[in-house]
């Protein structure tokens, strides 16, 4: 890892120089700028942020990317590494990755550009190889999905067994055509909830059917995804992500079926208020924040103490009524 001293050689300045230039002080000529940038991209230089916060005794801060933080889900799990950091008197800078995965080394970066002491991050992207320059220089823990390319600190949930779990609730309620519902098989979760609703199917002898999975955007236009479901047999439906479910209850509103199964992975914050209320795998973002945040003062407490590992939390099914429904005496083979 390129130090600071390393880069003042390179760009044959001083390194307090250096630490203008980093700190963007316009008393630096443009040449000088340009050579120390120059260097620091040569030697693939970051910053020792958490040395330069606790130096200038400014506050800490840690960065938190989630892929929206107007979803209930990472909303908990903010919340919580909120209630963490505050008890060690840091403060949570949080941004939004969205759903294109090239938003995410942009977005993370610009956020890690600030004066963090840790990151904690949840991957939207196929690749996190690009977090190793800040990784030596800052904690940087992954929650709810795993990284690729990259190893560090994960806390994630029990997606294939809890996707097992949802799967064969609706078996034992007597449905054969269960039908698989949720975003694109590119992140992990996704891929992990279908490997579990798979192996429930497998368990009880029951064929996948590929007319019976619907992948894509959820929320706009669901019955358009729905339709086909139905059309294919589906009595149950399981859902492998709360925006998913939401599409789902819209899509079944909108066409007048209430003879359907549902369980969803992932609750709804108004989940139970629904008739019947929405059977739903309890993740717990608030247990994942605060794991999470825990680990990251951790390794700030005890630099290279623990080796980086990944943790999986249990879920729970939570049983309301919608994955109860058996199924329609017409739909029954």
């Amino acid at each position: 890892m390129a130090s600071m001293r390393d880069v003042a050689d390179r760009a044959r300045v001083s390194a307090k120089t250096v630490s203008r230039v980093f700190n963007d002080d316009p008393h630096v000529s443009p040449d000088t700028r340009a050579r120390v940038r120059a260097a620091m991209a040569d030697l693939g230089f970051t910053p020792n942020l958490v040395a330069r916060t606790f130096r200038t005794g400014r506050d800490a801060a840690l960065g938190v990317a989630v892929p929206d933080v107007a979803d209930p889900f990472f909303a908990h799990v903010v919340r919580a590494i909120e209630d963490v950091a505050s008890a060690r008197g840091c403060v949570v800078v949080v941004t939004s990755l969205g759903h294109d995965p090239d938003r995410e080394r942009p977005s993370v970066e610009a956020l890690l550009h600030r004066q963090l002491v840790g990151l904690i991050v949840v991957p939207t992207s196929p690749d996190q190889s690009y977090l190793a320059p800040w990784a030596a220089q800052a904690p940087v823990v992954f929650v709810d999905r795993a990284p690729t390319g990259h190893l560090g600190d994960t806390f994630v949930e029990d997606d294939e067994g809890g996707a097992r779990a949802a799967t064969a609730h609706l078996l034992a309620h007597g449905h054969r055509r269960i039908a698989f519902a949720g975003d694109a098989l590119g992140t992990p979760t996704s891929r992990h909830r279908m490997l579990g609703h798979r192996a429930a199917l497998a368990d009880a002898g029951v064929e996948p059917d590929d007319d019976l999975v619907r992948l894509g955007d959820w929320s706009a236009g669901p019955t358009g995804l729905l339709e086909p479901l139905l059309q294919a047999g589906a009595t149950a439906i399981f859902s492998s992500d709360a925006r998913s479910s939401v599409g789902v209850v819209l899509g079944l509103h909108a066409l007048g079926r209430r003879d359907v199964a549902l369980v969803s992975f992932g609750d709804l914050a108004l989940g139970a208020a629904l008739t019947p209320g929405l059977t739903a795998v309890d993740q717990d973002p608030h247990a994942l924040g605060t794991a999470a945040a825990t680990r990251v003062f951790a390794r700030i407490d005890e630099p290279g103490r623990r080796r980086r590992r990944t943790t999986v939390l249990p879920v729970s099914l939570v049983a309301r009524g919608s994955g109860e429904l058996p199924p329609a005496m017409s739909s029954v083979t």
